[in-house]
């Protein structure tokens, strides 16, 4: 038998190839586990949006109007008829009234006199209107009262001159029994009384303030006087004061108060006024005197007004947001940049000759001071700092606390410095514009307490 060829094989194991795509896709998958990991384990910061606002804080008040004013009283028996429209002004040779033994026949206008309104006029009512048309909001009805006065304020003027144009004309064809009388002194008049014309501010009394019984009496045209009534009143001085009555606390609150804004509700609009408080056994009364605005409401002897304590602008932030920090206060000129780089930094005093620049960001600088404000976490305890070019040195020790909220524009918490102008029950306005602060659309964390310096912010 033939011998068999004997062949030895062996077997080899093959070689292990390593698929980077199967790494790469493997990482990122830890990474997103991770990532999804942490998210539904760690707290979520809920965000709020700066946002540019104003805060107002006003109190409503009815008051007592006290103004330098004379009661002119006829001079004849008879019926009296006015030159000068009311609330206007007029002087020692100005003629304001007549008195005649009868009344006066005053006719009615016809062919070019008795055209309407100027063109003027008919502009100024249209204007008057259309703003009122397109301002006009339910809560502010009072606005329609205003818009009364401005259409009866039109008219008036425009039958004021036609009876002046008579009366001139009676006047030149010298009317047997019209006497004319001029202004006592100069002044705006006034065609009412209601025996307030000689109240004193110190007179006024909480009971006055009240409005109870108050009765106003109106001048006329064409009515009976008898010598000794009076047909009008001067308003002598353009100061003028309005008393209002304060509560305890509001008192309490106002106390160092010395000018205060007020808005009129009859027409909206706004004046500063002077502020004294005087106690009486009944109460507080607040005086606010004004130099302006005066003829404006020369008719008004009590007027419906708004104190505005605070009327701020800014950015809006929800109160949660604001905490507290401590930072280490140095002097600004241990403040430096590193190299030929514009990064930030101080110089530390390590034990050897050479300084080390460290990188810091300053959170705050104190101006009036010449101070900023560095994050104590960035450095060891006892840390020196150099001056740059100089052998002296400062301990880092002082810590100082800012008021501020932590930013998360950038997905971690960064903290922000405030500077608040005012505050109401759930928000403050803070200051726009600071190098150290806040910015319109913003984002910062709505609770502050539950966040700290550069945590990782999911929201």
């Amino acid at each position: 038998m033939a011998g068999k060829k004997l062949t030895n094989i062996t077997v080899y194991r093959k070689k292990t190839h390593l698929n980077i795509g199967i790494i790469i896709f493997g990482a990122v998958f830890i990474y997103l586990f991770v990532l999804v990991l942490l998210y539904l384990t760690s707290d979520h910061v809920s965000a709020y949006e700066v946002r540019e606002g104003l805060i107002l804080k006003d109190t409503a008040y009815n008051g007592f109007v006290v103004r330098n004013e004379k009661v002119i009283s006829a001079a004849e028996d008879g019926y009296v008829n006015y030159f000068a429209p009311e609330g206007s002004k007029v002087g020692a040779k100005t003629n304001v009234y007549t008195i005649s033994g009868q009344k006066l026949d005053f006719k009615e206008q016809s062919g070019e006199e008795a055209k309407g309104l100027s063109a003027d006029e008919q502009k100024s009512l249209l204007i008057r209107t259309q703003s009122f048309s397109e301002n006009f909001k339910e809560e502010e009805f009072h606005d329609i009262y205003t818009l009364k006065d401005n259409i009866l304020s039109v008219l008036e003027s425009k039958s004021s001159q036609n009876r002046y144009a008579q009366l001139t004309d009676m006047l030149e064809t010298e009317r047997e029994g019209l006497n004319v009388y001029r202004g006592t002194s100069d002044g705006v008049i006034i065609y009412s009384i209601d025996g307030y014309e000689n109240t004193d501010i110190s007179k006024v009394t909480e009971d006055i303030i009240s409005k109870d019984g108050y009765e106003r009496v109106d001048m006329q045209n064409n009515k009976q006087v008898k010598k000794g009534d009076p047909v009008y009143k001067l308003i002598r001085d353009d100061t003028w004061t309005v008393v209002i009555q304060l509560s305890d606390e509001m008192a309490k609150e106002m106390a160092d108060t010395k000018r205060v804004k007020v808005r009129f509700a009859k027409d909206n609009e706004t004046a500063t006024a002077d502020f004294k408080i005087y106690h009486t056994s009944k109460g507080n009364l607040g005086f606010l005197t004004f130099q302006t605005a005066m003829i404006r409401y020369a008719k008004e002897r009590y007027l419906d007004i708004e104190l505005i304590l605070e009327d701020e602008s800014g950015l809006k932030i929800p109160k949660s947001s604001v905490v507290k920090k401590d930072f280490y206060v140095a002097p600004e000129e241990y403040i430096t940049q590193g190299g030929n780089s514009k990064i930030t930094g101080v110089l530390l005093k390590d034990g050897s000759d050479d300084a080390k620049f460290k990188e810091v960001s300053v959170y705050y600088r104190d101006n009036e001071n010449g101070l900023v404000y560095l994050d104590p976490n960035a450095f060891e305890d006892s840390t020196t700092l150099i001056k740059m070019d100089s052998n002296e040195t400062y301990n880092l020790k002082e810590t100082k606390s800012l008021k501020g909220v932590y930013n998360i524009n950038k997905g971690y918490a960064v903290f922000k410095q405030i500077k608040i102008l005012c505050e109401s029950e759930e928000y403050y306005v803070i200051e726009s514009g600071s190098d150290y602060g806040l910015s319109n659309y913003d984002h910062i964390a709505l609770d502050g307490t539950t966040i700290r310096e550069n945590d990782i912010v999911f929201n």
